[in-house]
């Protein structure tokens, strides 16, 4: 069988019988999307380096105490692991990490590489609680909004159609909402993980 075909579920199974190598091959396969996801949050490739190291150290350990039980969810695992990793360093260094890509602060955006699906969900579900407490601390008007757009799913024509402001108000509402909600979290100094 040739490696480019073996899962990653195999890989996993054959390392916790003893198969070194096999680890390797999963570093091997995954290092630059799990290094990429953690760099992109930290901008340090020192950090981002120290980070992914210790990531595949807690990857190691719970393989090793025979914990592991993601079934098919390697890459997630993994990923979740890595960024539960990128929070404690900003929890140690008393900041939020950089939100570069975008001109509003995302909740969102810290957690999860927009290209894994999977783990957007596994994070959105863990900090779901945390998002809604700290949603009610908003002006009904920007909760509104809120709500509509991450909770329903709703464009900012519908929002706009719904609540029977202009979709430009709707989305001030949605902008001033972040930024307040950022603001709530920096005074609570909250980090949203579990």
């Amino acid at each position: 069988m040739k490696k480019s075909i073996i899962t990653d579920a195999s890989l996993v199974s054959a390392y916790m019988q003893g198969n070194e190598s096999a680890l390797g091959d999963l570093i091997t396969r995954h290092k630059q999307r799990i290094y990429s996801f953690i760099y992109s949050k930290v901008f340090d490739r020192d950090v981002a380096e120290d980070i992914f190291q210790d990531t595949f150290i807690k990857v190691i350990r719970t393989l090793k105490r025979g914990k592991y039980n993601e079934e098919g969810k390697f890459l997630p695992w993994v990923m979740r692991i890595a960024h539960n990793l990128v929070i404690d360093h900003f929890r140690k260094n008393n900041r939020m990490p950089k939100f570069e890509n975008k001109d509003d602060f995302n909740i969102f955006s810290v957690l999860s590489d927009g290209s894994l699906n999977a783990e957007k969900q596994l994070i959105k579900g863990q900090v779901e609680n945390d998002v809604r407490r700290l949603i009610q601390e908003l002006p009904e008007d920007q909760k509104q909004v809120l709500v509509m757009r991450m909770y329903k799913d709703m464009s900012f024509k519908e929002i706009s159609e719904q609540t029977g402001v202009s979709i430009n108000t709707a989305l001030g509402r949605m902008r001033y909402a972040l930024i307040n909600l950022r603001k709530v979290i920096d005074k609570h100094n909250i980090v949203l993980t579990n």
